[in-house]
């Protein structure tokens, strides 16, 4: 079906563009995965997630007419709002009732507190420096959209994604790394 709308895109594009839900509902599908992922990363919380997902696609229907680039530029510029979003909820929520973690269970096996470990390091990361690596090692993306989702250029890109991931290595220690 993948390979069906991408040869599709462009007719899809101009008909969502002229007001076609279906077209867009086509169009957004496949990205509504890689999204909700890139928001549970940066918003720690699924509801919230879902929240931001389904905030962002209401602007990007709103907004498909300002999409710059052709069809291959729609997945980081849906992506790069769904960031925005994520952002503006972590405004908004820093005044809302404070989540205390869980109490933290007894780890049954090695992956999952390696898995576990990983993920409190990444929550320890500012979500500026988060962001870049969820885009490019969590969902794939290669240098030139991660740039474009975060509107820098492919160089800055990479070195966002190199310091984040050096920071991220300062964090873990020995033992967790094994």
């Amino acid at each position: 079906m993948l390979a069906a709308v991408m040869e599709q895109r462009p007719q899809l594009m101009q008909s969502a563009s002229a007001g076609d839900a279906d077209s867009f509902a086509v169009l957004i599908e496949p990205l509504l995965d890689p999204a909700y992922r890139l928001a549970a990363v940066m918003l720690d919380d699924r509801s919230s997630a879902e929240d931001a997902v389904q905030e962002a696609s209401i602007k990007a229907w709103r907004k498909l007419r300002q999409l710059r680039g052709d069809s291959r530029s729609l997945r980081p510029w849906f992506l790069s709002i769904v960031a925005n979003e994520c952002r503006m909820a972590r405004r908004q929520r820093w005044w809302s009732v404070l989540k205390l973690p869980d109490i933290a269970s007894v780890v049954s096996t090695p992956e999952q507190g390696a898995t576990s470990d990983l993920k409190a390091a990444l929550l320890r990361l500012s979500p500026e420096e988060r962001l870049p690596l969820v885009l490019h090692f969590y969902l794939d993306l290669p240098l030139d959209e991660v740039a474009r989702a975060l509107r820098v250029s492919p160089a800055a890109a990479k070195s966002r994604i190199y310091r984040a991931a050096k920071r991220l290595r300062s964090d873990l220690t020995l033992e967790e790394v094994f």
